[in-house]
């Protein structure tokens, strides 16, 4: 399909009364208008001569090589038997935008003009009425440039009363705005025969300007020598400030469209975009001039969200039929930035109520959102806190009432004490029993004040010997869960400064969570070793290991992944980072979901 049918204009072609079509180099009817198919039938396909000439063969007054070897525009006049119509005829060529021409051929009906020449020959009166009182003006001129006859119409439109004065006037100097103007005239009028609504300003009488569309034709001798020129003048004064005013108006919401803050776009049913503001081209990175007529919607929208909006505009669930009302989307500019916001967009019909192009408005929500996402953030943060501070009102309840029977524990294990040799190996156990009660007596303490920091006095203490002391505790549980237990200590590691008890309650828990996730058994190995000033503890298991997306929450107060709802608290290893942290010290995680996971523990060494 030719430019044309793509242009702005199309709508206003059909609505012309005179018809037209276009064909290729093929003589194939790629266009025609409403009123050239009303009069030949719709032919856009086929041949033009058997459209317009109901024939097989190129029709006699086809100007088909001017027009597309030479680029000439040509007139004439033709009738047409089958339709039993005069025409006036205009040929003239058209280049498209991939630089192929075509050839635009315009037939006005003039039948009636015909019929009526036809019958002011056979009366001159009538001839001589019509003159006098048509509505527009009617002249006869030479070619030196006077009038020769004109209409009372004519006198009016040029603000005239007296014709004689009239008559007597130089064309070229007082009619026309310049003499080249009324030489640019005679060129055309006598090179093509006739001018067909020629636009051209005189001068009135009183000196203003008055815009005329001029239809005119020469008129020979019997030698065709050109004597003057004969026709008809429209007064366009009323028809130019008319425009003028719809100009200022277009250009007026030209302005409201591109000062908007807001990404405003428009595209035909193709794609092809067809509006883009400056709000467009701050959110997408690209120039009104890279992207109109040049880039397609699909390429702003991606994959198939364009398929998407149009159907949510068609549906009658998002505003009604036509109409998208704050649609959440995201889109991506050419320099890969994603900018959230929400899409507005309806669809433009024409009279017929056919569908003719898509506009869309989209505001930016970026720093809204953000912002949004950060109290959200931060709501989120202070439950946590109403967490923490609930819990401290708990424990604070809570303890005395465990602490009570924990002191009684320990002075029955105190009393046992008494009763086995020191040298007996249960005696060791009994020692553990009684500071590991205790260690959970005073941990009840420290509950009350979870949210403040540590103030416990550190000592220097050996990493090698809170390891064994922990591992002969829990030799029983390991066989019990069938966990193959390993471990290699670092000879001659230094010492660090740390709570001890504090240090026995990460390990603790460390190795707790390691059986927790090996339910089926499997093997647990614990590694120390002093690298860059640092005593390193790593704790490896092969167990069901954490999800990527999981690590970065583990050390989060109260995230838990155990549905036990006595394990699955979320403290556990929320009290260990502390812990560490607090002695200057790191905890690092790696792991695979179902490969088992890796915890070191890095503590800072004595000098």
């Amino acid at each position: 399909m030719t430019d044309i049918k793509s242009s702005r204009l199309v709508e206003a072609i059909k609505a012309i009364e005179d018809g037209i079509y276009i064909i290729d180099n093929s003589y194939t009817v790629e266009y025609m208008n409403h009123a050239m198919i009303s009069n030949f039938g719709d032919g856009v396909g086929k041949k033009c001569y058997e459209v317009i000439n109901n024939g097989n063969g190129i029709c006699s007054w086809c100007k088909f090589h001017e027009v597309f070897d030479n680029g000439e525009t040509h007139y004439g006049e033709v009738y047409l038997d089958h339709v039993k119509k005069y025409f006036s005829l205009i040929e003239l060529p058209i280049t498209n935008r991939d630089g192929s021409r075509s050839k635009l051929s315009l037939y006005r009906d003039i039948t009636r003009e015909k019929e009526q020449l036809a019958r002011l020959k056979s009366s001159e009166e009538g001839y001589k009425r019509l003159f006098d009182h048509a509505g527009c003006g009617v002249f006869i001129s030479s070619k030196q440039g006077k009038f020769l006859d004109v209409n009372p119409a004519f006198l009016k439109m040029l603000g005239y009363t007296n014709k004689d004065n009239f008559l007597a006037m130089d064309i070229a100097t007082e009619l026309y705005l310049t003499p080249d103007d009324r030489k640019k005239f005679m060129e055309i009028v006598e090179k093509q025969g006739r001018v067909v609504d020629y636009d051209v300003e005189w001068r009135r009488r009183d000196g203003n300007l008055v815009q005329v569309l001029l239809t005119s034709h020469v008129r020979y001798d019997e030698k065709g020598n050109v004597l003057g020129y004969e026709g008809i003048v429209v007064d366009q004064s009323q028809r130019k400030m008319m425009e003028d005013r719809m100009k200022k108006t277009l250009n007026f919401l030209d302005q409201i469209i591109e000062c908007s803050p807001n990404a405003i776009m428009a595209a035909d049913l193709k794609g092809n975009i067809l509006i883009w503001n400056k709000g467009a081209e701050e959110v997408f990175k690209e120039k009104a001039k890279d992207v109109i007529g040049k880039k397609n919607i699909i390429e702003v929208y991606h994959g198939d969200l364009a398929k998407q909006v149009m159907k949510k505009i068609r549906s009658s669930d998002y505003g009604g039929v036509g109409k998208l009302k704050s649609y959440p989307i995201t889109f991506k500019s050419v320099d890969g930035k994603e900018t959230e916001g929400n899409l507005s967009a309806a669809l433009l019909y024409d009279d017929d109520g056919n569908e003719i192009a898509s506009v869309g408005s989209f505001v930016d929500l970026g720093e809204r959102l953000a912002m949004e996402r950060k109290l959200s953030e931060t709501r989120q943060q202070l439950l946590q806190s109403e967490k923490l501070a609930a819990m401290g009102r708990l424990t604070s309840q809570i303890a005395h009432e465990l602490n009570n029977p924990l002191f009684g524990i320990m002075n029955t294990l105190e009393l046992m004490k008494t009763e086995i040799s020191p040298q007996n190996k249960r005696r060791k156990l009994l020692d553990m029993s009684i500071s590991e009660t205790m260690r959970l007596a005073d941990m009840l303490k420290k509950m009350l004040s979870f949210s403040k920091p540590d103030q416990e006095k550190k000592i220097n203490i050996n990493i090698n010997t809170v390891l064994d002391e922990i591992i002969l505790l829990y030799e029983k549980r390991f066989r019990e869960n069938s966990v193959k237990f390993e471990y290699q200590f670092a000879d001659d590691i230094p010492m660090v400064n740390a709570s001890k008890d504090q240090l026995r309650q990460v390990f603790l828990n460390m190795i707790s969570n390691a059986m927790d996730a090996m339910p089926e058994g499997g093997n647990l190995k614990i590694t120390t070793e002093y690298r860059f000033n640092q005593v390193r503890i790593l704790l490896s298991d092969t167990g069901t290991g954490i999800k990527e997306e999981h690590i970065e929450k583990i050390f989060d107060s109260f995230f838990t992944t155990k549905t036990d709802s006595v394990k699955g608290v979320g403290l556990g290893l929320s009290v260990c980072y502390g812990f560490v942290k607090d002695h200057g010290g790191d905890i690092k995680v790696e792991s695979r979901s179902g490969e088992g996971t890796t915890f070191t523990i890095c503590l800072p060494a004595c000098e």
